[in-house]
């Protein structure tokens, strides 16, 4: 086993512990496919399934893979045209079964911490759906709560906004627009419900 895997493997397997202390079912993939594959034999095909705005979720392919194994009840909230449309989507997904989302950071202790504009994302995984899978690349995991709020707010959010807009004068402004932008900060501590939160680990870098 390489070094960076056998770091990753360590890493993992004291993360699972944390999130299992925490009352969160927790899981770790060597790769992506392995997620992928996971997160399909966790959801029974005739389930309503709904996601928030992931990156993850995009470079895993997982929304192509529910197309393509014939979930029928799959919410895209990118298949809906126009702000009410989506807006529909989302109000829908808080009573979906399975809902996929990533984490904008976790801690070494099994914190998640999640930024957000809109929200939706963010309320979806405190409450409404039965059950919430988060798939995180081992980048997002960081030391401690201070360090994951620090890369919530100075790393996430302003990628994001570079998804809709990549026309920022400076470096300054991005992190400007951001901080007014994202004001939905949430810390998970715990799941109330005994696994209703599920996190996958996946041993390589995805997302931001």
């Amino acid at each position: 086993m390489k070094t960076r895997e056998c770091y990753n493997v360590l890493l993992s397997q004291k993360l699972v512990e944390e999130l299992k202390k925490r009352n969160m079912e927790a899981y770790y993939c060597v790769t992506k496919e392995e997620a992928v594959k996971k997160v399909l034999k966790m959801i029974p095909k005739d389930s309503v399934v709904s996601c928030g705005g992931s990156a993850t979720l995009h470079e895993i392919g997982l929304k192509v893979a529910l197309k393509n194994e014939g979930y029928k009840n799959f919410l895209d909230p990118d298949d809906a045209q126009g702000a009410l449309a989506k807006d529909k989507v989302a109000r829908q997904a808080l009573s979906a079964d399975y809902f996929l989302m990533s984490s904008n950071a976790i801690t070494e202790s099994g914190e998640l911490v999640n930024i957000d504009g809109y929200g939706n994302r963010v309320a979806s995984l405190i409450f409404g759906p039965k059950n919430v899978i988060v798939i995180a690349g081992i980048n997002k995991v960081v030391p401690n709560l201070d360090a994951a709020i620090l890369r919530a707010k100075k790393y996430a959010a302003p990628m994001t906004l570079l998804i809709f807009n990549k026309d920022y004068p400076s470096y300054d402004e991005l992190s400007k627009v951001a901080e007014d932008s994202c004001s939905q900060l949430v810390i998970t501590s715990s799941s109330m419900s005994q696994g209703r939160i599920k996190v996958i680990l996946v041993g390589e870098s995805l997302g931001f």
